[in-house]
């Protein structure tokens, strides 16, 4: 149960705020304060957060867990 929240919350935020989220990760995977990344990325970032969302929602159903 706290792992689907935490995805939920996770999903939410990149579907919301994917510039936020993707910068935030960017810096720390990077040392490098010049790196700029394409405009697609915050998309796809958006589009992992959708689909990240789905799945928790299409897990939830109809598998009696809870």
């Amino acid at each position: 149960m706290a792992l689907r929240i935490l995805l939920v919350v996770v999903g939410l935020a990149e579907l919301l705020a994917p510039r936020k989220v993707v910068d935030f990760w960017m810096g720390l995977a990077t040392t490098d304060p010049d790196v700029e990344l394409r405009p697609w990325v915050y998309t796809a970032a958006r589009l992992e957060g959708v689909a990240i969302l789905l799945w928790v929602l299409a897990s939830g159903r109809g598998n009696g867990e809870e």
